[in-house]
């Protein structure tokens, strides 16, 4: 081979080389480009629900319409092997965020906590369908799971108190818990609520756990209105249990009755033959009649001493009571109550 032809091919090579190296460089330059341009448009809250594959992550990025451009975010995903890597979750995407932070955040499943903040439900029907509003497993989940007897046994509770087991509060959890970690978690925080003090406290009373949540509904049933009057209510159940007294509570009979919307109980309620009717069986119900709040608890915990049985609600309708030690002195507050109602014209 001549020289001059050496040359021609070495120059030949030459030039094929560069031209590679260019076509590389643009292709990593562009590549690079995809990886680290800023592609979310505005703060976005991505739901990733179980057992979804890449193209559902694509789709509901592309519904929500969060992202500049889809395809080098996908170009992106592909690269670093997302589509292996998927976890459920609640995610948000901040404005401004690389294709390779939102990729690294998704593949290593660094959601964000969901703020769970629930009370005043007055069985687990209501509860479930609050809690459903804020975790992936739905209402239909979370009723079958309390309405396990075995599965809820292994916590100490049954279908009447369970209720009893939640603790009103706001807590930090995961999006994509299951129902049934979900009650676990709650078993958690109720056994971490019921500390040493506490727990001392109910001794004292002669009174368990439950019951003290037992008691605890009835008060806060008793007074919704103003919890600043509920350890004076606490303490006069707390008379009425240590007599061997009926508690005589009127909203467990509204409860027993299941008509919620009752706001005058007549005598025909008492007749309801229900373990909750209070005035015709002695002790505690067996279950709570709500969701008792933490101030509720604490308010039996520590109950106001005094000598008062009986309570009627004030004829002003300010949501306090009048309290008393006697029958007579009762019935008068009764009857100024019953008068205001008559006026009002509320007969049931």
């Amino acid at each position: 081979m001549l020289k001059s032809q050496k040359i021609k091919i070495i120059k030949f090579s030459f030039f094929i080389a560069i031209i590679l190296i260019l076509i590389a460089g643009i292709f990593a330059y562009s590549t690079y480009k995809d990886i680290f341009k800023s592609n979310v448009k505005t703060k976005t809250i991505l739901f990733i629900p179980t057992g979804s594959n890449f193209q559902t992550i694509i789709d509901s990025l592309q519904s929500l319409n969060s992202l500049s451009d889809i395809n080098s975010f996908k170009k992106t995903a592909q690269l670093k092997n997302f589509n292996k890597n998927i976890h459920p979750g609640k995610y948000i995407l901040k404005k401004g965020m690389t294709n390779n932070k939102i990729v690294n955040m998704l593949r290593s499943g660094r959601q964000t906590p969901v703020k769970l903040t629930f009370n005043n439900s007055r069985t687990i029907y209501d509860f479930a369908a609050k809690v459903s509003k804020f975790i992936e497993a739905d209402s239909s989940e979370i009723i079958n799971i309390l309405n396990d007897s075995d599965f809820i046994k292994q916590f100490g509770f049954n279908s009447q108190n369970i209720i009893g087991m939640f603790i009103p509060n706001t807590y930090e959890i995961y999006w994509n818990i299951s129902a049934k970690e979900f009650i676990k978690r709650m078993n958690k925080e109720y056994n971490k609520f019921w500390n040493t003090e506490r727990k001392n406290k109910a001794k004292q009373l002669k009174l368990t756990q439950k019951e003290v949540s037992i008691l605890a509904s009835i008060v806060q049933a008793e007074q919704q209105a103003h919890p600043d009057e509920r350890p004076k209510v606490a303490g006069l159940y707390i008379n009425r249990l240590h007599r061997g007294m009926l508690l005589q509570s009127d909203p467990t009979l509204i409860f027993a009755s299941g008509d919620f919307t009752k706001k005058r109980v007549l005598n025909k309620d008492k007749e309801i033959d229900s373990p909750y009717n209070t005035y015709m069986y002695a002790g505690l119900p067996p279950g709570p009649i709500n969701m008792p709040d933490i101030s509720s608890i604490d308010a039996v915990l520590n109950y106001k001493k005094h000598n008062y049985i009986f309570m009627c609600a004030k004829e002003d309708f300010s949501g306090y009571h009048n309290f008393s030690t006697n029958v007579r002195q009762h019935g008068i507050y009764a009857r100024k109550y019953q008068q205001a109602l008559n006026k009002k014209k509320i007969w049931k």
